[in-house]
């Protein structure tokens, strides 16, 4: 069977194992080490309560350089103190001891409930075990994707090749998320992995270019996370990026890897049905572009329609309306897939509700508007919002 984990990109292992830091025989601490020392990069939250695993990680990846990841799931270490910052440190510390690298070498990760310390007698003890079960299989990549998720319903993984000559090159990545979900950098925890040689700093703005049009345009709830990372270790052990089209086939590969994972993260959004894109074209500027469709695509009022299959556009243009960007109303044109439903300030004729109240309950719904002041465009994932969300959160910690 092809491997299509994490495990994928020649040169590394995952690990897993059931720590019963949250849930007795549950996978809850994961590890990805590479055999050999790779180039780095990664992007964090913005969020000023950020947990202590993003202030260790800042730090670790600073000088381009990881050797290995530690996650664990059902605790977030976030609002900790110093006691957090020491519990991440030791999580490092204890993965380095064990494949033989330096502490600084590993990053941490943390994701579940918020101002608890972690049960580190546990957590040391399921570092040992993921350690103990590294191997390059898809059985231990997806293992390792397992043991990441808090809500999520479904594991998140993706892979992407391409050839330059005779060798393949291997992009992979695999994330969790399904809640708390709104990135102003990146999102929730994701982790990629390449066997292409890549220099840290291009490694780095070929990592925020991926993440920006992919991650950075998804939200389930428009809550911004403490935790929010993507990290992205290159190998090296399959090939140079020492020419343009290396480089272009790599960002590519790259981007296709971050647009599924973040695709799954809006399909898989907590109580999520179905999965809502909403396209802005015609804009003055991308910042206007972008403010519409995220206005649309966060709307309590537009998720809920598209739950219910309701047709009610009305519902669209409010929450454009409510925007400051650049647009003459009657400019504006707003489609249902490829169905017209307002134009020249008014209901497109004959609009069928029913035909059009089937297209809302399909897996993916799609809501384009064309603001008609411009050129600029851009787009927003999200999924629609039930009665499951509310139940889940309302019973997160209980």
């Amino acid at each position: 069977m092809s491997n299509h984990t994490i495990t994928a990109p020649r040169g590394f292992e995952a690990g897993a194992a059931m720590a019963g830091i949250k849930q007795a025989n549950r996978l809850d601490v994961g590890v990805i080490a590479s055999e050999v020392p790779c180039t780095a990069a990664a992007v964090f939250t913005r969020n000023r309560f950020c947990g202590a695993p993003v202030i260790v990680g800042r730090e670790h990846v600073r000088d381009g350089c990881l050797h290995a990841v530690v996650v664990n799931s059902g605790c977030s270490n976030v609002a900790t103190g110093r006691r957090g910052v020491a519990d991440a440190r030791a999580m490092c510390r204890r993965v380095a001891e064990g494949i033989g690298v330096d502490e600084t070498d590993v990053l941490p990760s943390s994701t579940g409930v918020i101002g608890q310390f972690l049960p580190m007698d546990k957590v040391l003890k399921g570092i040992d075990r993921a350690v103990e079960a590294l191997s390059g299989s898809a059985r231990a990549g997806r293992s390792f994707a397992r043991a990441i998720m808090t809500t999520d319903l479904k594991v998140k993984q993706a892979t992407a090749r391409f050839k330059i000559g005779k060798e393949v090159v291997t992009v992979a990545g695999c994330c969790k998320g399904s809640g708390m979900i709104a990135p102003n950098m990146a999102t929730m925890l994701a982790y990629l992995t390449t066997d292409a040689g890549v220099p840290a700093a291009r490694l780095r703005t070929f990592l925020q270019a991926a993440v920006e049009p992919t991650f950075n345009r998804v939200t389930v709830d428009e809550c911004e996370s403490t935790s929010d990372t993507v990290t992205i270790m290159a190998s090296g052990l399959a090939l140079p990026l020492d020419s343009r089209k290396a480089e272009i086939c790599f960002a590519v590969a790259l981007g296709e890897v971050c647009e599924s994972l973040a695709y799954q993260i809006a399909a898989d959004g907590e109580g999520a049905t179905r999965v809502l894109e909403v396209s802005v074209t015609g804009a003055k500027t991308p910042a206007d572009a972008h403010a519409a469709a995220r206005t649309i695509a966060v709307s309590p009022l537009v998720k809920t329609a598209v739950h219910g299959g309701d047709p009610n556009w009305g519902r669209i243009v409010q929450a454009l309306g409510q925007t400051r960007v650049a647009y003459q109303p009657e400019r504006v044109v707003i489609r249902l897939d490829k169905t017209t439903l307002f134009r020249k300030g008014a209901p497109a004729p004959d609009l069928d509700r029913r035909k059009l109240s089937r297209m809302m309950l399909q897996k993916h719904v799609s809501i384009a508007v064309d603001l008609g002041a411009g050129k600029a465009c851009d787009r927003v994932l999200t999924c629609d919002l039930s009665r499951d969300y509310i139940k889940i959160n309302a019973d997160y910690t209980t």
